[in-house]
């Protein structure tokens, strides 16, 4: 039996290892990721940090991190499968450690619980060493506007 074609993970798979540039995010095509791996309930996308991403001392901003996180999330979240849009109620992000410029990063998110109007994900930020920047959980809710309305 034929599996459903999912056309925005199948999009995303030929993104693998690309930069994304060309997203509908204008925030996240900024950030310029590269994607790592994607499938309907994880994703994990690596950055770099620039000096343009900092706060004054240097580091990371908080609000930097915080659209990463978000920003896959969301990727992660188009290709879950809802045919509606979903968007953010909540984001909720604790910084663990600093990140300078230069360094390679990676967001990883994972969908958690996925219901019929409500979707929870959980990442993270982690250096090459492993070691954590960052942890979020966010719920996204189902709106009213069907994906294919918005040309997806």
């Amino acid at each position: 039996m034929d599996q459903p074609t999912n056309p925005g993970l199948e999009f995303f798979k030929t993104q693998i290892g690309k930069k994304l540039d060309k997203t509908p995010s204008a925030a996240g095509n900024w950030l310029s990721g590269t994607l790592l791996e994607i499938d309907l309930h994880h994703i994990k996308v690596s950055y770099i940090v620039r000096p343009e991403m900092c706060n004054p001392g240097k580091i990371l901003h908080g609000g930097i991190a915080s659209l990463m996180l978000d920003d896959v999330i969301g990727m992660g979240n188009f290709v879950a499968g809802s045919e509606y849009l979903m968007t953010s109620i909540n984001l909720n992000v604790d910084f663990l450690s600093a990140a300078q410029i230069g360094e390679k990063l990676e967001v990883t998110a994972k969908l958690i619980r996925s219901g019929s109007n409500l979707n929870h994900w959980e990442a993270v930020i982690r250096k090459e060493s492993g070691k954590f920047v960052a942890k979020a959980s966010s719920n996204l809710i189902k709106t009213h506007v069907k994906l294919k309305e918005l040309g997806f």
